[in-house]
């Protein structure tokens, strides 16, 4: 199992499509306040389908009770900024796989204070970004491909 950290995300349609693929992945999905939107909300819902019940989510007020909360954790830090590319790694079961909201990513403090935790899905190099949820979903499936695919075969 991974984990999966979204930092202050802002549409619910997003979040509810992650919160499918935690789920049906085993994934863990961590949320860091503040959202942008209300975790009642009918589009975060229907996103997420009848995923809800099959769903571990947490709750936090900062990346910083994150990581202090899960101290010894190895966390993976994704943005557009990086060098590093996501596929270069060599993910464990239990790493923390954490993304910023989908208007300005993680922040300048954060990439600065994980500067060497950070990667990148590559991509041509005049395009902003991937969308949020198909971020999450490529870095979990090379994740579990590299982890041979346990609990899910």
């Amino acid at each position: 199992m991974f984990n999966i950290v979204l930092v202050e995300p802002e549409i619910p349609q997003n979040t509810g499509n992650i919160s499918r693929t935690c789920a049906v992945t085993g994934c863990a999905l961590h949320l860091v306040r503040p959202l942008g939107f209300s975790v009642d909300d009918r589009q975060l819902k229907r996103a997420g389908l009848d995923y809800w019940k099959d769903l571990d989510i947490y709750y936090y007020d900062s990346l910083d009770e994150v990581v202090k909360s899960h101290a010894g954790s190895r966390f993976f830090m994704f943005s557009t900024h990086a060098e590093k590319s996501y596929a270069d790694e060599a993910y464990r079961e239990g790493d923390f796989l954490v993304f910023g909201k989908e208007t300005a990513g993680l922040g300048q403090a954060i990439l600065t204070e994980y500067k060497d935790s950070i990667r990148r899905i590559p991509m041509r190099p005049n395009e902003r970004s991937l969308n949020l949820s198909n971020s999450v979903a490529i870095v979990v499936y090379e994740a579990f491909r590299q982890t041979g695919f346990k609990g899910m075969i």
